[in-house]
């Protein structure tokens, strides 16, 4: 029961510190205005995401400072996300913020090999692009909550098997993740707060460490399909926006699970929910398939994600085609 004791005090803990937070967020009007880009149409309490800070703190108070430089770059980079949240920063700004932190991050996973400086400048480019993605997908309510948990859960069947990280490190995020998605895995409309930059990016850069951790354990980099859901949706749809010549730093909705919640009214947490678990199906059967079929199982899976990605945009853009021309005739 004792070993329980400091799960059930961070459970609380971040419960309370979340509370305070939507104090403070109301007090300071730090909120989320919708418009005609957004999935939502009330205002609604911006940067509750700031409960994974929370947690990777108190984990950390809690079983020992194991990874000083990962904590410091995910402060840091939470910092920025919080000022973007609030007032919005130029790119570049939290590009650098998030090349830094990634380097940091490589500090304590201790990758640095500097006579393979190409391969850590490959690696270093994919992460950015994996935090970035995670903040492109968090457009809708329980999305980054439940897709996390959906990445957490074969993580710590992985790490039961491998022992690459502190097993106390994926309960808390979990517990973290739980604790938001209590807030925001709710129908359009009734969410307390959504994470905000601080929250999509700090859980994306949160779950490299395990990840990076158990790819340079075992030298699979096919383990990366635990992020296969994202990854199609979100390369794919900026591989039609360069097509449509739109500018990539604007806001938009082209993202699938937008034109399933937007267009075809499906419920914000049936989208979600549909999301994490087909990821997690994804995830677990790949954890029990034989080593040698992992690349074989990967490139299978993203061919028919892509595909099936392609068929539901040729399907239903044309509903987010007259969405956009109903705006331009106002």
């Amino acid at each position: 029961m004792s070993d329980y004791i400091p799960y059930i005090i961070i459970g609380v803990a971040l419960i309370g510190l979340e509370m305070l937070y939507f104090r403070l967020a109301d007090h300071f009007n730090i909120i989320d205005k919708p418009n005609e880009r957004s999935s939502h149409s009330t205002i609604v309490l911006r940067g509750g995401g700031i409960i994974f800070l929370f947690g990777a703190w108190l984990w950390s108070a809690f079983f020992g400072f194991q990874y000083p430089w990962f904590l410091l770059g995910l402060t840091m980079l939470c910092c920025i996300s919080f000022i973007d949240d609030i007032r919005s920063l130029p790119d570049s700004i939290r590009l650098v913020a998030q090349f830094i932190a990634v380097i940091l991050l490589f500090i304590d996973l201790e990758v640095m090999l500097w006579q393979y400086w190409w391969v850590i400048l490959l690696a270093l480019i994919v992460c950015v692009g994996i935090i970035n993605a995670y903040n492109f997908m968090d457009g809708i309510n329980g999305i980054t909550g439940g897709y996390s948990l959906a990445v957490l859960a074969p993580l710590m069947l992985l790490n039961n098997q491998l022992h690459f990280i502190d097993m106390s490190y994926l309960i808390v995020t979990a517990i973290a993740c739980i604790v938001f998605c209590f807030f925001n895995f709710r129908p359009k409309g009734k969410a307390k707060c959504f994470a905000g930059d601080i929250g999509s990016i700090g859980i994306a850069f949160i779950l490299l460490l395990p990840i990076g951790k158990l790819i340079w354990l075992t030298g699979d980099i096919s383990y990366i399909i635990l992020l296969a859901i994202y990854g199609v949706d979100s390369v794919l749809t900026i591989c039609h926006r360069i097509i449509l010549h739109e500018n990539l730093g604007q806001a938009h909705r082209k993202h699938a699970f937008q034109i399933m919640t937007n267009e075809l009214h499906i419920p914000h947490e049936m989208v979600s929910l549909a999301y994490a678990v087909t990821q997690m199906i994804i995830s677990i059967a790949f954890i029990f398939i034989p080593q040698q079929a992992h690349w074989f199982y990967l490139l299978t899976t993203l061919i028919l994600l892509s595909a099936l990605y392609v068929w539901f945009k040729h399907k239903y853009y044309h509903l987010h085609e007259e969405y956009l021309n109903t705006l331009h005739n106002k």
